[in-house]
Parts: structure tokens; C-alpha cells; sequence
């Protein structure tokens, strides 16, 4: 194998000169950098990518930080699957690497001490929470003035840079369509207000109730935690509100399969006795019995629109801009609601 020292012989330059065009570090004559260059290509050579990233002073890495969550395969997860996949998408076009990091759900929140070990050059934060042990550590990554963005999480009274989904329309959009079918009375089932995301939902159904002069009823509201299980779990409480539903609407796909499993036990039909709809478009819910009517949320450009805004903040001097990006939703009509 070739080394640095056989290039600038062939080159007629020092080591240190070939190092600097090699890391792309201080003004080089471009005669210079271009005899470089062809004797690294002449003799195959390539850089020693570690020594290189320390140079620069870099990882080459991104972290995308995950929730650990015992017993549960977050790769088999629509929502996390395709947001990891718009990273990776965006990070295969570049030089970086995604490193996957874990945090226990109930574990201290120290963000910053991925940077400080060298880790990370960025950060894309997914599962996060609104806890004031959250927020602090949040801040405290924004006053270190280090990149980082969250996904599909809001922290609206806070500069920190997120991108989501409009989940306040696509809610709204989702309940407006569901009056139109002729339900007056719409079983809401969310997840925990914990994410600003069921908040959004929450928020949206309730306009459009207003909207159709629709009366507020408390009892319509349920909650789940965004597993099947919970889904069928609270749909066990939704049956005993039969026959005056007239639908059911799930803050996502999980919940909203787990409800039918449990209506078609108890011989309920879904999309016929009772509409049924969901939110996030996963991919079980075209193959669902019946299709599931959803919300479509474009996770995968999620995760290419916060990996790009990362790849933007490395080798500014400035500190990180801030973006907050809201990504339309879109309504999806299939079978489960469509038996007028």
C-alpha cells in the first residue's frame, strides 16, 4: 500500500504539504494541490480517514439519538424506520456516518456529553418529550451552541431547531372528513400529551368540531401510549360507549389496527357498524382488514430535511441557524371509513 510519504516524493513536496491537500486544510496553490492529486491517484492512495477527521477537529459522525425501550424492535417501527432512512439517505451523499445512540426513557438527559467525548459533530434528537429535565438539556446543548435538531417534537417558547409535521391541519383534516361521512359522534383516541405531536392532533380535532358545531364531549377522549396493544386495550372502554359512536379516530395507525382487532372480536365490523380511521400512513395500514383511512406524515423527507440542516452547520464559524420546519400532511381515504 501506498503512503504520504511516496506521494510527495513522486509530487516534489514535503508530507506536511501533502497532508494539508489532503485534509483540505490552509491556502495551497492550486499547481501545488493538482501535482498533489495526481500522484495520489497515480499511486492509489488514499488518506487515513481518522487522521484526517483529527485534523479537522471532527468525527465524521452524526448521532441520531433513539430511545431504549426494552422488549420493543424500534427498527420495525414505521415511524422510526423511516425517519432513520431519510438520515441515512442524506449522509450516503455526504461524508459523514450515522452512529445510532440509546437513552433509557427514564435516564439522565445529558446530550452535550456525545460532543464532549468527540463522538459527534450533530445531533438529531427522536422520542424526546416535553419534561422540564428535557428542556434543560435541550437548552443547555443550545447555549454550547452545538448542532442539533429534533424531529416530529416542538418546544414552541424555545429556539430550538426541530422539524415536524402539520399535525394541527392533518388533524383537523382528518376530523372535518369523517363530519362530511355523516359522524357526529367521533371517539378521539391519543397518545400521551407529552409529545407535542398529540397535542397538535388533539388540537386539530377539536377545531374541527368546532368548526361543524359540534359539541365538545369529554367522553370521547381517550388516551394510549402508540402501541397495538394500547389500542386494543382502549377500545375495550370504547365499546361500552356503542351504539352512540359513530367513529373512532386514532392519533396513529397502531392504535387504530388495535381498535379494529378488538371491534372485530367483539362482532363489530370496522368501516361498516362503526368508521375507523388512523394517522401516520405506516405501511400496515394498506394491508390492514379493512384499509385503514389515515393521515399521510412524510417521515422519511423528515429525516432528510434534519440531516441536511446538519450538514449546512458544519465549518460555520457563525453559530447554528435555527430552523423550524413544518412538513404538510396529507388525508388518505381507503375502506374503513367509506361505507356511504
Amino acid at each position: 500500500m501506498s503512503n504520504r510519504k511516496q506521494v510527495a516524493q513522486l509530487a516534489g513536496v514535503s508530507e506536511a504539504t501533502v497532508s494539508r491537500v489532503m485534509n483540505g486544510i490552509g491556502p495551497i496553490k492550486e499547481s501545488t494541490r493538482q501535482k498533489v492529486l495526481d500522484a495520489a491517484k497515480q499511486l492509489d492512495y488514499y488518506p487515513n480517514d481518522v487522521a484526517r477527521r483529527f485534523a479537522k477537529k471532527q468525527s465524521g459522525n452524526i448521532g441520531v439519538v433513539l430511545p431504549f425501550v426494552p422488549k420493543v424492535n424500534l427498527f420495525s417501527t414505521f415511524y422510526f424506520s423511516e425517519i432513520l432512512s431519510g438520515i441515512g439517505e442524506m449522509l450516503h451523499e455526504s461524508e459523514y456516518d450515522l452512529l445510532l445512540l440509546f437513552r433509557d426513557a427514564d435516564g439522565p438527559k445529558d446530550y452535550s456529553r456525545w460532543f464532549k467525548t468527540g463522538k459527534v459533530d450533530g445531533l438529531i434528537i427522536l422520542g424526546s418529550s416535553d419534561s422540564q429535565e428535557e428542556r434543560n438539556a435541550l437548552l443547555q446543548l443550545a447555549d454550547h451552541h452545538v448542532p442539533f435538531c429534533l424531529v416530529n417534537q416542538r418546544y414552541d417558547e424555545e429556539k430550538l431547531s426541530y422539524v415536524d409535521g402539520e399535525h394541527v391541519s392533518g388533524s383537523r383534516e382528518m376530523t372535518a372528513y369523517l363530519i362530511q361521512q355523516g359522524c357526529r359522534r367521533i371517539a378521539f383516541l391519543n397518545g400521551p400529551l407529552a409529545y407535542s405531536n398529540s397535542r397538535d392532533r388533539l388540537l386539530g380535532y377539536r377545531q374541527a368540531l368546532e368548526e361543524h358545531g359540534i359539541e365538545w364531549n369529554d367522553q370521547y377522549l381517550f388516551y394510549g401510549n402508540y402501541s397495538r396493544k394500547s389500542g386494543a386495550q382502549q377500545a375495550e372502554l370504547i365499546l361500552k360507549l356503542l351504539p352512540k359512536l359513530d367513529a373512532v379516530y386514532a392519533a396513529n395507525d397502531r392504535m387504530a389496527i388495535g381498535v379494529m382487532q378488538t371491534l372485530k372480536q367483539a362482532g363489530i365490523r370496522p368501516g361498516h357498524d362503526l368508521l375507523v380511521a388512523g394517522y401516520d400512513n405506516s405501511d400496515a395500514s394498506s394491508v390492514s382488514d379493512p384499509p385503514l383511512t389515515t393521515v399521510h406524515v412524510p417521515f422519511h423527507l423528515m429525516g432528510r430535511e434534519a440531516a441536511k440542516y446538519l450538514l449546512r452547520q458544519f465549518g460555520c464559524k457563525e453559530q447554528p441557524e435555527i430552523i423550524q420546519l413544518k412538513l404538510d400532511t396529507k388525508l388518505i381515504i381507503r375502506a374503513s371509513t367509506t361505507k356511504n
